[in-house]
């Protein structure tokens, strides 16, 4: 009796969130950490590229963000010249401190990993439903032999786009999209903690189930100063 007691004593927490669904969980998410999330973050980090599931490259990254939705990765070293610029629904490709691409094309996850914290809750919504998440459908599951919520599916193998919140911390651990009969698979892992809020550390990708990327932080720095001219394209190379 004893056992079972602590048994169900363990699973109460989680298991008791029936009330909960994909809106309201969001809610809990942006009432924890809405006016608390770091305003930028910056960090370098190890890159391994995989083809094949066989590592083929690893090179170093510099990455800098400025919340809610930009993103500069400079390749190699700071002033190599040479990266992308994520700035709100864009995609810039420089070479040589010039651009040389510009397409349409958000960077989702800046959104998942902090910028959903900067926007209204009603703008949280309407840009869940831009992504092609359905907030009517949930489910609780597991993710690494620990409970999780799932945002926008109603069980593990519906082929629909949906994010994998951890219960405790109320921060992305996976999402998975579907897009044009492909699967992306991304999972953040060995979160820190950076004053009121979190960071991930280890970021692994999958396409189709097959590795394409696993990316490690190093000399995580939340808050300070960045100058936002440097996600100005037009300011590449100034």
């Amino acid at each position: 009796m004893k056992i079972l007691a602590i048994i169900t004593l363990f699973l109460l927490p989680f298991s008791a969130q029936k009330d909960l669904n994909s809106t309201t969980l969001l809610q809990k998410m942006y009432n924890r950490y809405h006016n608390k999330w770091h305003s930028s973050l910056s960090f370098n980090q190890t890159t391994e590229r995989y083809r094949n599931d066989s590592l083929v490259k690893s090179n170093t990254w510099y990455e800098r963000i400025a919340y809610p939705d930009l993103l500069r990765i400079d390749f190699d070293t700071p002033n190599s010249g040479n990266g992308v610029i994520f700035r709100h629904d864009s995609t810039y490709v420089f070479n040589k401190n010039k651009i040389t691409r510009a397409v349409k094309n958000e960077n989702e996850l800046i959104f998942f990993l902090g910028g959903l914290y900067f926007d209204t809750f009603d703008e949280v919504l309407a840009h869940f439903k831009e992504l092609h998440y359905d907030l009517t459908k949930f489910h609780t599951s597991t993710w690494g032999d620990k409970p999780v919520y799932v945002i926008g599916a109603d069980n593990d193998g519906e082929k629909v786009n949906q994010l994998w919140i951890d219960p405790d911390k109320l921060v992305a651990v996976r999402f998975i999209k579907y897009e044009n009969d492909s699967k992306e698979d991304g999972r953040f892992e060995d979160q820190i903690p950076l004053k009121k809020a979190w960071s991930e550390t280890k970021c692994t990708f999958l396409v189709n189930d097959h590795l394409l990327q696993v990316e490690r932080y190093h000399d995580v720095t939340p808050g300070g100063p960045i100058d936002k001219s440097i996600f100005d394209p037009g300011m590449m190379g100034k």
